[in-house]
């Protein structure tokens, strides 16, 4: 008897579906894990953490220590504490940007699959936004309306929308034509009942799985306008602030640039693994296949 099978002998049933529910989605459970732990850590980190803004010139550029866990920056600063409290700045960014597209780019897909007289007008005018790079797009929206936190998020979605779009519009044209909504569409059911119920639920799994690709993509888009002083304003400590004023010391102070590096691909790859997972698992083709 291997370990495994000792193990679920001795579980009840609630346990082992939870122990073939990890054993089967493996990705889940490691990119979850990783993505609670640093979501843990934003919101504590009034308590594990110092304070990130004041700075102490004394000790500047000091190395990893007991006193300074990840070392100073070039303005004394902490920088396990500016660390930890750009994770808050990352995750809200890719949270707001995955809800607020997923929200416009649902109700635009439902409108133009369903809405076939307005479909082609309004799929020009998505088709267009996306001919302009997301970073370019962010970069003028920033430009235009001022620096802050709000300013960046709402840079953000406007790239990610027809996305959404093109992805929902694609599952109603093929949903509509199914038996089932012929035969509500049949019975005088209204359209707007049609739409959240016989075809709403059909879009959910892809929406699930986009809208970690797109808090993966928004948490980098964020770094880079930070990085290039167009995103976030430089008070706010943030991974790509951090990068974008440690680049200067990177061969004298490699530790200033580390962290922040870190865990922002840590980041990523928690929220990809998580998508990969999902999709695998909501996918009833992969299902069953595994």
């Amino acid at each position: 008897m291997t370990t495994a099978d000792g193990i679920l002998a001795t579980t009840t049933p609630r346990d082992r579906q939870v122990w073939d529910f990890i054993r089967r989605n493996p990705t889940i459970v490691i990119g979850g894990t990783m993505l609670l732990l640093i979501a843990l850590g934003a919101v504590f980190a009034p308590w594990i953490a110092g304070d990130p803004i004041v700075f102490k010139p004394v000790n500047r550029l000091k190395p990893p220590s007991d006193e300074f866990l990840l070392g100073t920056d070039s303005l004394g600063r902490d920088v396990f504490a500016r660390t930890v409290y750009g994770a808050r700045i990352s995750l809200l960014v890719g949270l707001s940007v995955a809800a607020g597209s997923i929200v416009a780019g649902l109700f635009f897909g439902l409108v133009c699959g369903y809405y076939r007289r307005i479909d082609a007008a309004v799929m020009r005018l998505l088709d267009g936004i996306m001919a302009i790079p997301a970073i370019l797009l962010a970069i003028a929206l920033v430009s235009v309306m001022g620096s802050s936190v709000r300013v960046v998020i709402i840079a953000i979605i406007i790239p990610e929308i027809p996305r959404v779009t093109r992805l929902v519009r694609a599952v109603v044209l093929s949903v509509r034509e199914l038996p089932y909504v012929d035969a509500a569409r049949s019975s005088g059911a209204r359209a707007r009942k049609i739409l959240l119920r016989h075809i709403l639920p059909s879009t959910v799994p892809p929406l699930i799985v986009q809208a970690t690709y797109i808090c993966a993509s928004a948490i980098l888009t964020e770094a880079g306008l930070s990085f290039l002083g167009a995103g976030t304003p430089p008070e706010f400590p943030t991974w790509g602030n951090m990068i974008a004023q440690s680049r200067l010391y990177l061969a004298s102070a490699p530790w200033t640039i580390f962290a922040p590096g870190a865990c922002l691909a840590l980041v990523v790859l928690s929220v990809n693994l998580l998508g990969d997972g999902l999709r695998d698992h909501l996918d009833p083709r992969l299902a069953r296949r595994m």
